[in-house]
């Protein structure tokens, strides 16, 4: 029999500044509100592509734990080994998977370390990196603005037509700093003023979303739909006012009623019930305010082997980042808008041993190529779309970008 490699989970027990243990090479991380789990050190990493690549990202991840002797003296989600996963938008384009070395997690002010390897628990070193200036030059694209609002008003008239309820179109933008870009300055950023969002960096991509697509943790599964925004003017009682007409506005009401939808119909074939609000709330970030509704369910004890990939691809792409009818809006995309996500809008995040855990929409968020950045944001367009605004919405969500590779 082949030797099985040892992974080691412990307990820390003490309150760790997360993002200060990361080295700068490949620093992978989820963190929101300073807990979560954050890993170094590749054990070992694949790309999956095209239609199948839910299904064979979960049978690469279960043949690497079939080599693993896994000694978790914490257990819970999150312990233990972990893979962490940045998937594609598009099956077309390859997604990454991630087996860190060492990983570190904190929940509820406890801590703990998982390893891989019979070596002796890793020492960490939370020294905060100190980081010089290294900002980015954008390339200037003087048509970018008005062909992105030609395409948004050409959506509008194929939903007057008749042809799709709604669609969501990225744009992009890149930029070359004079070094290296260090993933661990941008996530130190980000959490600091995003705290309520997910602050995520793997293989590369880094962000801060506040959308979570799925948690699942001991058969309950969670998705927080967000559809429809407005920006944040800086004045309290202004955007309180603000905040109400984003509450009230039959447009973005339209458009979080199809992302919500989609994601319902997607949990409803796992779970034995479902909890979805009637009416949603608005989620107040640091630059924006979003309408958002958390859709909860408990899954079916009959159905066997549901895991996170399971769910992963029945949601994505849900009609937040896609549109409705989902099929009709993925061809208006090929065709219109014009670039590659990448792995802009596709599923990022974590999945344990036990086939639970906790991936975000990777928005706001930037692709890093050593010293080249492309960031990336969109906006759903539905019937009462004025190009105008939405190209004012579409500069909102670059915002926490921008200003983090200053």
């Amino acid at each position: 029999m082949p030797t099985l490699m040892p992974v080691t989970t412990t307990h820390l027990g003490e309150h760790l500044p997360l993002l200060d243990l990361l080295p700068n090479e490949q620093p992978l991380a989820w963190i929101r509100g300073g807990e979560g789990l954050v890993g170094w050190g590749i054990h070992a990493t694949t790309t999956v592509s095209g239609p199948h690549r839910f299904a064979d990202a979960r049978l690469w991840w279960q043949k690497q734990l079939e080599g693993f002797a896994v000694s978790n003296s914490v257990h819970g989600s999150g312990t233990g080994p972990l893979l962490f996963t940045s998937f594609s938008f598009s099956p077309d384009e390859p997604s990454v998977l991630v087996i860190p070395q060492v990983i570190v997690g904190m929940k509820g002010g406890k801590s703990w370390i998982t390893w891989i390897g019979s070596a002796s628990q890793p020492v960490l070193n939370s020294e905060p990196a100190v980081f010089t200036s290294n900002p980015v030059s954008w390339i200037d694209d003087s048509n970018a603005d008005a062909d992105w609002k030609r395409r948004v008003t050409d959506s509008v008239q194929r939903i007057h037509d008749g042809v799709l309820d709604k669609v969501v179109l990225a744009r992009d933008f890149s930029g070359t700093a004079q070094s290296h870009i260090d993933a661990r300055s941008i996530l130190k950023k980000l959490a600091a003023e995003y705290p309520s969002t997910w602050s995520f960096s793997v293989s590369g991509l880094v962000g801060a979303t506040p959308e979570l697509l799925l948690r699942l943790s001991r058969k309950m599964v969670t998705s927080r739909v967000l559809a429809g925004t407005i920006s944040k003017t800086g004045d309290d009682e202004r955007d309180l006012a603000l905040a109400a007409s984003l509450a009230r506005s039959s447009k973005d009401l339209e458009e979080h009623e199809y992302a919500v939808r989609s994601v319902a119909q997607a949990l409803e074939p796992f779970c034995t019930s479902t909890n979805i609000p009637e009416s949603p709330y608005v989620l107040h970030l640091a630059n924006v305010m979003h309408l958002a509704t958390d859709v909860t369910g408990a899954l079916a004890e009959k159905l066997a082997h549901v895991d996170s990939f399971s769910i992963l691809e029945q949601l994505h792409p849900s009609a937040a980042v896609c549109g409705t009818p989902r099929s009709l809006a993925t061809e208006l995309i090929k065709e219109i808008e014009g670039l590659s996500r990448g792995r802009y809008a596709g599923p990022v995040g974590w999945i344990d041993a036990a086939g639970d855990g906790e991936l975000g929409i990777a928005l706001r968020c930037g692709e890093i190529n050593d010293r080249t950045v492309r960031i990336f944001a969109g906006c759903g367009i539905v019937a009462g779309s004025n190009p105008e605004k939405e190209l004012a919405e579409s500069e909102a969500k670059l915002v926490p970008m921008r200003t983090a590779l200053k």
